[in-house]
């Protein structure tokens, strides 16, 4: 496992004086102490970027494809070190971050794949009589160095989501993981070190906010990717400038369940997609809402499928839901379920870091926990009766990330799809459904742009033109 001795600026391991604890969520003890990047080493893998750009956007797609295809085969050869890294410094149950591998794995193998499929068009312009003689090719070209800060709870794959189109673009970046699982984008470094890509063109930095300010403010860097809270974000994209922005900020996520829907298939779907990884994902279901005529039978069948979810250490095979990642992130979810008015039908107690995964009927209107993005084990249930009525529910919130349905309407379906102000409506299933080649991303405060291999990488590629006069 990395050690967090050293950090990676343009492309070699280096260190500082600067120095920051991560522990472990479930226990709380010293996984590792990371040294953190100075403001001296941020402007030296900034002006790096600069001056790499100007041979990597020449790259071939084959060269940028090899790059991508390495680091998809050592993932897959150290999958296992990856996902008891993250199990350590993220207490994401075990299984679970094997997933996370899975997915990262993956997402490299796209990117491999699209570094060969940039193509841009013959453009007729003979439109009228000007245009007579003139021929014109658009090419799409790298946009330039880009930066990305990556959050916590899914500290590879939201990193492999930001360098692989990078990467297949031929971009240089700066990869500023989260102060709390920086461990993992470390190891992840290791990989992209054993690559050609050229000296300077990346780096991976840990460091404090006020270090990191340049990542956002600095003109030399063209795109800027966050993903985190709407509160940090839309206050970065204002102090990041004339540079392209992609932020993924959240959601509220909401699923409805018919009355003609599998009862049983959706309670299998749902409760561990609210309550797996302790809820901490911004796709995690939240608001439950159940027909009248099978609400009854579905709250039950919730209640007993939570019960048996299995809450401990995240390295035992068994856990199902390990810690949230500090005791203030436990304690805040505990104030919100004290003051949503509402009735906890299972769970609501907390020790420490743990907190039992809680359904919970009936918040009050307005309250932050019917609202806002709980980040944890909690998941509220609604009865209704009006299908119009319903979709407004699920749209009366400030996010727009993803929603599911069951239903076998397809009339329904259909209706919620062009009402609901989400990026993405899944159906039959959860909305923390993610494949990892669809778009994916959201409207309101659930951020803007897209990412998704092929769709993200239109942020780090803009279109030039030759017009030619014959």
């Amino acid at each position: 496992m990395q050690d967090g001795r050293y950090f990676y600026l343009v492309g070699k391991p280096a260190s500082s004086e600067l120095k920051a604890g991560v522990r472990n969520p479930f226990n709380g003890e010293m996984v590792a102490e990371v040294c953190q990047a100075n403001a001296e080493q941020v402007e030296r893998a900034i002006a790096g970027m600069v001056e790499a750009y100007a041979e990597l956007r020449r790259w071939p797609s084959w060269r940028r494809t090899k790059a991508c295809e390495h680091v998809h085969r050592r993932l897959i050869e150290r999958a296992k070190e990856f996902a008891r890294t993250i199990a350590l410094e993220a207490g994401k149950p075990i299984k679970t971050a094997r997933g996370e591998v899975a997915r990262a794995i993956t997402t490299f193998k796209l990117a491999a794949e699209e570094a060969t499929r940039i193509v841009g068009e013959q453009l007729p312009v003979d439109i009228d009589e000007r245009g007579t003689g003139y021929h014109a090719v658009v090419e799409r070209v790298p946009i330039g160095p880009a930066s990305f800060f990556t959050p916590y709870n899914f500290p590879l794959n939201l990193v492999a989501h930001k360098v692989g189109p990078a990467m297949a673009c031929g971009c240089p970046f700066i990869v500023k993981p989260s102060e709390r699982t920086p461990l993992t984008a470390l190891l992840l470094g290791e990989l992209l070190a054993e690559t050609e890509f050229p000296a300077g063109s990346w780096s991976v930095l840990p460091c404090d906010r006020q270090t990191s300010r340049p990542l956002v403010t600095d003109e030399r860097i063209k795109v800027f990717s966050f993903t985190g809270s709407p509160e940090v974000g839309w206050k970065l994209k204002a102090a990041a400038g004339k540079k392209a922005i992609v932020l993924e900020l959240g959601n509220n996520s909401a699923v409805i369940v018919e009355g003609d829907a599998n009862v049983a298939e959706a309670v299998k779907r749902i409760v561990p997609a609210a309550f797996g990884y302790a809820g901490q994902s911004c796709i995690s279901v939240q608001r439950i809402y159940l027909h009248a005529s099978i609400a009854t039978e579905a709250t039950r069948q919730l209640v007993e499928a939570t019960q048996k979810l299995k809450v401990g250490d995240p390295l035992d095979e068994a856990t199902d839901v390990g810690p949230m990642i500090d005791e203030a992130a436990a304690a805040r979810l505990e104030s919100w379920i004290a003051e949503s008015g509402g009735e906890v039908l299972y769970g609501g107690s907390r020790k420490g870091t743990m907190f039992e995964p809680t359904l919970v009927r009936g918040v009050q209107a307005g309250s932050k926990l019917g609202c806002e993005e709980a980040f944890g084990p909690v998941a509220i249930l609604e009865t209704y009766s009006d299908f119009d009525d319903v979709l407004r529910q699920v749209n009366a919130t400030r996010y727009g990330l993803q929603a599911g349905i069951f239903t076998r309407n397809l009339f329904k379906v259909r209706q919620a799809f062009e009402t609901l102000d989400v990026g993405g409506l899944v159906v039959n299933d959860v909305p923390t459904t993610r494949i990892d080649n669809m778009p994916y991303g959201g409207v309101k405060d659930s951020g803007i742009g897209r990412e998704g291999v092929r769709y993200a990488m239109e942020h780090f590629l803009e279109r030039k033109v030759m017009l030619t006069r014959f």
